[in-house]
């Protein structure tokens, strides 16, 4: 069984950078994809961006040049510095993981592993 703890969030002004980390603890697999989402009041869950088993990225093209995924895998953690965020990214934001995921990476429904979220705010 995974769990998933995200941690990182916060407050911050327009402009502003913020570093969001997932730590996974129990079962590990190689080949599972992970996942940032984050949703928004009103809205569906968005894939922000995603990191493949196989060490390929995509990214949402609003967060594009602005957000960067990372993986560390002597840490078993999911790393995603955010800089000059917008009012529009204000969202709580998700960790995911499921091996299903390498197909659509950006497709919630395919994971079944989740975080429990960390709330990101930003103010203009």
């Amino acid at each position: 069984q995974v769990r998933l703890v995200e941690s990182g969030g916060g407050s911050v002004q327009a402009g502003g950078s913020l570093t969001l980390s997932c730590v996974r603890y129990g079962h590990t697999s190689g080949g599972d994809c992970m996942g940032w989402f984050r949703q928004a009041p009103g809205k569906e869950r968005e894939g922000v961006t995603a990191i493949n088993s196989d060490g390929s990225v995509s990214y949402a093209d609003s967060v594009k040049g602005r957000f960067t995924i990372a993986k560390d895998n002597a840490k078993a953690t999911l790393i995603l510095p955010m800089n000059d965020l917008r009012p529009e990214d204000t969202a709580p934001y998700y960790c995911a993981t499921d091996h299903a995921a390498n197909s659509s990476p950006h497709l919630p429904e395919k994971y079944t592993s989740w975080g429990q979220g960390t709330q990101d705010t930003v103010s203009s």
